[in-house]
């Protein structure tokens, strides 16, 4: 054929001094061929010197103007728009092709076959360089990994600097990368980075693709059913997300992420290595300055960006954040839901539908709340009282059967219970009550007295609260009652009960063996 005729490369030989029959033999080119070119390159006026540098192609076109140029006559589509419809969740070519003959029945335009648009669509991919994208779908899943290489923080006036995670995500079809720093590598740490992550992109996507940690994966067998974490899959259903962890020793599963640990490397820990942090907001901040620039630079073997193909390709198709973020929590399992129908927490105590006593429920703590949950149903909520709190109760109403000894305790009820004892006891909860700065603070003492009623009859109870209130101590309480009780002083007369000033009262003469004979 004409087509391949090197007619550069024949004007080149010509201009040597070669006939045009040695050019033929010497190239193995037939006579007819050269013939035609130098006969073409004289009616042009074209020598070697005009053409020299130029590329082959250009000398072929302008001895032999429009030969060889091919023409198709099917319509062609948009094929950097068919490119970016691939991206997308369930287009196939199958379905674009189809797409492609009805808009060209409706223009009139003859329609290549389906194997023609595919082979079209294959040439175009690697003429443009977008090969590498083939194979991932936008904003369908999210790779993520702690980074082995780990930095460092200088806390002013520490003796030895504290070592800092840094936990990475990456969407695979665009590349974007989000660096999150922790000072450990916990389970807490483990969700806060993933919050964190999905603010980031503002968006989620349908799988999370983690490494097999004990934060994230309990069980991973060879055969079965993998067994994650109760936090962490929870975590992912918040944000309608599922967990599909890449196979024991089986990086290429999550290859992206791999390769942006290694990016990471250079970028963030190198690139900062000869800056000093003293605080993790502060390296925090270097940290995302860095990998901004990261997702900012060109890429070396296709157009754009990091950023630039998530910005345009993939953030629009990720899915929306809930309202709320997620609430980092733990689970507590098994707590026994005692008579009086609390469960105990940190030392102190949260109602439970009275349904419950004596049953198992799990507890789901967060920063603000305790949830108790009987099998998979949540049955109550409680703030959650401060770290700093001790015996002290959390009772929902709606959690007690009707009655009044269900009741929450109060000053009102506290007092009605010390009239049926009598008229000293009620003095005795009353200056209790007067004693303390709020009611709330005399609850517990005034209950301390009064259930000296459960092991005592309420005569002896109204005389030792008589006996005490004729001592020096203007507020008597549990500390001062009880050992007039223990010691038998309410059975003589008020007036001989002898009162210690700091801890209640001693045994008189007549108590010890000198006294009874």
């Amino acid at each position: 054929m004409v087509r391949k005729i090197r007619a550069k490369l024949v004007l080149q030989l010509r201009a040597e001094g070669l006939s045009g029959r040695a050019i033929a033999s010497s190239q193995a080119m037939s006579r007819k061929s050269v013939t035609q070119v130098l006969d073409a390159a004289n009616a042009a006026g074209l020598s070697w010197d005009d053409v020299k540098d130029c590329p082959d192609g250009e000398v072929y076109s302008l001895l032999f103007p429009g030969r060889g140029d091919h023409h198709s006559v099917f319509a062609q589509p948009d094929w950097e728009r068919i490119h970016k419809e691939m991206a997308r969740v369930g287009v196939t070519l199958k379905l674009l092709h189809g797409e492609y003959v009805d808009a060209c029945a409706a223009a009139g335009d003859a329609a290549m076959s389906y194997d023609r648009f595919c082979r079209t669509y294959q040439r175009h991919v690697l003429v443009t360089g977008a090969a590498s994208r083939v194979g991932h779908k936008a904003a369908q899943t999210i790779e993520v990994d702690w980074s082995g290489p780990t930095m460092r923080l200088y806390p002013s006036g520490a003796s030895q600097p504290v070592t800092v995670y840094l936990f990475v995500a990456c969407l695979p079809f665009s590349r974007y990368a989000f660096v999150y720093p922790s000072l450990d590598m916990s389970q807490d740490s483990w969700l806060r980075a993933h919050v964190a992550m999905f603010t980031a992109f503002d968006g989620s996507t349908p799988r999370i693709v983690p490494d097999n940690l004990k934060t994230g994966v309990i069980a991973h067998p060879r055969d079965g059913e993998v067994v994650l974490n109760d936090a962490y899959r929870e975590m992912a259903a918040h944000y309608s997300a599922a967990v599909l962890p890449g196979r024991i020793r089986a990086p290429k599963d999550k290859a992206s992420v791999e390769n942006t640990v290694g990016h990471v490397a250079t970028w963030v820990i190198a690139g900062l290595r000869d800056r000093r942090f003293a605080s993790l907001p502060e390296l925090a901040s270097a940290i995302e300055e860095r990998v901004a620039a990261y997702n900012a630079e060109p890429f070396q073997k296709r157009p754009g960006s990091r950023l630039s193909v998530f910005t345009t390709d993939e953030q629009p198709l990720l899915r929306r954040l809930p309202q709320v973020a997620y609430e980092i929590s733990r689970w507590v399992y098994g707590r026994r839901v005692a008579r009086n129908g609390h469960v105990s927490w940190a030392r102190n105590y949260y109602s439970v539908p009275f349904a419950h006593i004596g049953a198992k429920v799990d507890l789901r703590i967060t920063d603000r709340s305790l949830e108790v949950y009987s099998g998979h149903e949540r049955i109550t909520t409680h703030l959650l009282l401060p770290v700093t709190a001790a015996n002290e109760y959390r009772t929902n109403e709606a959690d007690l059967p009707v009655g009044e000894k269900y009741q929450l305790w109060d000053k009102p009820r506290a007092r009605r219970w010390a009239e049926r004892i009598g008229p000293s006891a009620l003095v005795v909860i009353d200056r209790i009550f007067e004693s303390v700065p709020i009611d709330e603070q005399g609850l517990n003492p005034a209950l301390a007295v009064l259930r000296l009623a459960r092991r005592y009859s309420a005569e002896r109870v109204e005389a030792a609260c008589r006996i005490a209130l004729a001592g020096p101590v203007r507020s008597p309480r549990y500390a001062h009652v009880n050992p007039i009780l223990v010691t038998g002083q309410d059975h003589t007369r008020a007036d001989e009960a002898q009162p210690v000033e700091h801890g209640g009262y001693v045994r008189g003469a007549s108590y010890y063996a000198g006294g009874r004979q």
